[in-house]
């Protein structure tokens, strides 16, 4: 008898990665970060630099999370590209925060 379950596959579409490790395994996923990261490109509001010298980089990581219609069913797998704001230190790595969260169809 050939036994071997060295990987689980999960075939639900409610499964939201908690790294980047897991996302990478399914399309669904890759496309979500892959619009996240053209919308961010798109509009201006990030972009790949190099850091000046003797300064300390502050990483990123990707989160997930699924959005649904309100009937309940699934509508889109959304990832979002956040920084870890908690090793930020005012003064040091940052002077002023700005952070606008409205949306056009809300005004």
């Amino acid at each position: 008898m050939d036994v071997s379950y060295d990987c689980e596959l999960n075939l639900s579409t409610d499964f939201e990665p908690t790294s980047f490790k897991e996302a990478a395994f399914y399309d669904e996923w890759k496309e979500a970060m892959k619009k996240e990261y053209d919308a961010l490109i798109k509009n201006g509001t990030w972009k790949l630099v190099d850091p000046p010298l003797g300064t300390k980089l502050i990483g990123c990581k990707w989160v997930y999370k699924n959005r649904y219609k309100a009937d309940g069913s699934l509508d889109k797998h959304k990832s979002r590209l956040v920084e870890k704001c908690f090793a930020q230190k005012e003064g040091v790595d940052y002077e002023e925060t700005f952070a606008p969260t409205t949306k056009w169809a809300t005004i």
